[in-house]
């Protein structure tokens, strides 16, 4: 039996938003994630996550004060 409706097509421009979002979702993805991390290491109240995240800033070359 044949359905009422027409399977959809994707057309050029359909993929062309598909290329676009699946570059920016991973960026996205990874601005949260940084956001996160700094969040969580850098204003924690135990100072070995805290002195973990400094010394690993310091390790990668990057000046935190």
């Amino acid at each position: 039996m044949a359905s009422a409706f027409p399977a959809p097509v994707t057309t050029p421009p359909d993929l062309a938003l598909i290329a676009k979002v699946s570059r920016i979702a991973p960026a996205v993805l990874a601005m949260l994630l940084g956001l996160f991390v700094v969040g969580v290491a850098g204003f924690s109240h135990i100072d070995a996550v805290h002195n973990a995240a400094h010394d690993t800033r310091h390790s990668n070359g990057f000046p935190c004060h």
